[in-house]
């Protein structure tokens, strides 16, 4: 399985904007819709992945663990359809639905998103503060399909609890590792 790290896009960086279809309402949702909540989390990720499949019970419950907080979660998946079919609206939806997840799935078919926060790899995690400054790029957790380390999210998580508790996330982070963005030719 190729293994594909995280480009650790510069701290400090501000959130690129989108408008993206959410493939469980059908709506557009925006960067701006999460505008004054504490943080913001975009993740990069999609249905096929093994990397994503390894932690997407983790991701569910993460998600269920901070609804209600000042944390605006987001997931996007850019991957290319022709190549990767289960990762259209319909695989993602599907995802989303068999793991109960309670954050908007977006679908980026054109992959400027993917383009502009410079994502790598499925899954790749950007936490930005309330105003949209990145603060984390890096892993879930040590956990990869078949080391035996637990999934437990909590490189994320403690990044995110920092933030929601008016901190500085320390700047020493280690990369998320997966599968490469699958782009159009």
């Amino acid at each position: 399985m190729a293994q594909t790290a995280s480009t650790m896009l510069a701290l400090g960086t501000i959130a690129p904007d989108f408008a993206l279809t959410d493939v469980i309402s059908g709506k557009v949702v925006r960067r701006d819709d999460f505008r004054g909540k504490k943080a913001l989390l975009v993740m990069f990720m999609c249905a096929h992945c093994p990397f994503v499949k390894h932690i997407e019970k983790e991701l569910a419950k993460m998600g269920k663990d901070y609804a209600g907080q000042s944390l605006g979660i987001v997931a996007i998946s850019s991957n290319d359809v022709t190549t990767h079919p289960a990762d259209g609206p319909a695989g993602l939806k599907q995802q989303a639905e068999t793991f109960g997840f309670v954050f908007p799935y977006l679908y980026d078919e054109t992959q400027s998103a993917a383009h502009a926060y410079d994502a790598a790899c499925t899954p790749d995690f950007y936490l930005f503060d309330g105003d949209f400054r990145l603060v984390y790029r890096g892993q879930f957790d040590a956990s990869r399909p078949s080391n035996g380390v637990p999934v437990t999210g909590v490189d994320l998580r403690g990044a995110i609890d920092t933030v929601l508790a008016g901190k500085q996330v320390p700047a020493d982070q280690s990369p998320s590792i997966g599968c490469n963005i699958k782009w159009k030719a």
